[in-house]
């Protein structure tokens, strides 16, 4: 069992499977990695986030965007983008 958070987007990862490849040693989330558990590419965690806030905050596509760069910009993986 663990308790971090992803490096990438911030996801709590409560469980080994919430991490990639379901490996607690892994920093960053399921979402946020390639089938091979590297994390993917900014572009693609943001589009990942963009429209999981479109699905699940019902925001439209700019708000949404703008949201999702600030909180990627919070985030360790990202600190440099």
């Amino acid at each position: 069992m663990t308790s971090d958070t992803c490096t990438s987007c911030g996801m709590p990862m409560r469980t080994d499977e919430d991490h990639a490849l379901a490996n607690s040693a892994l920093p960053h989330c399921r979402y946020c990695s390639a089938p091979d558990g590297s994390l993917k590419s900014y572009d693609e965690v943001l589009g990942g986030m963009i429209a999981f806030l479109q699905k699940t905050q019902g925001l439209d596509m700019d708000v949404a965007r703008g949201v999702a760069t600030s909180m990627l910009a919070t985030r360790p993986a990202w600190a440099k983008q």
